[in-house]
């Protein structure tokens, strides 16, 4: 776990408000056949930019985290494992904040999100629906840029849900032929 308090003010600082502008909270959505879930819920901290040098900070200083290139030359920072978001990201941006009220709204929905999946919520499709909810309300709404539709999650889960229910009935009823 990260010990924000060794972060200097300097640098926590700086970093906050260069988030501020060019970061981003981020919650996706992975279709995944091999889970019990029809979804795997994934939180992401990024920020991109031309030169490598602040995003080397953020690593640093992080402690966390993992830097490439695009084909574009643009460098990228990126933090999505669960246990890095929770343990380094959420307490680093609690202490040292943020000006603008788009990106305060946004970490505020992303570090509500982060705690219904540490209760494993996103387990459940009354839970997705409410992260799902939660996330229409981040980054400007983002439907444009997303590969799947809120109603595509959803209907995902009626399938399983469907085909789950019709397998309980053929077993159950392939038992009591027996």
């Amino acid at each position: 776990m990260l010990d924000v308090s060794v972060v200097p003010q300097r640098i926590g600082s700086y970093l906050a408000g260069f988030t501020d502008g060019e970061g981003s909270f981020n919650v996706s959505f992975r279709k995944r056949g091999d889970y019990a879930m029809p979804w795997k819920v994934s939180l992401c901290f990024n920020v991109s930019q031309r030169d490598k040098v602040v995003l080397t900070l953020f690593v640093e200083h992080l402690k966390c985290g993992t830097m490439r290139t695009r084909p574009d030359g643009v460098w990228y920072y990126e933090v999505n494992t669960h246990n890095a978001i929770v343990e380094n990201v959420i307490p680093f941006f609690d202490r040292f904040g943020f000006l603008s009220a788009k990106k305060q709204r946004d970490f505020a929905k992303f570090k509500q999100i982060a705690r219904l999946i540490e209760d494993g919520r996103h387990l459940s499709r009354e839970g997705i629906c409410e992260i799902l909810e939660i996330r229409r309300e981040m980054n400007d709404g983002g439907a444009m840029r997303r590969k799947y539709s809120d109603d595509s999650i959803i209907e995902l889960f009626e399938i399983r849900e469907s085909s789950e229910t019709t397998r309980q009935t053929l077993t159950t009823y392939s038992s009591a032929k027996i």
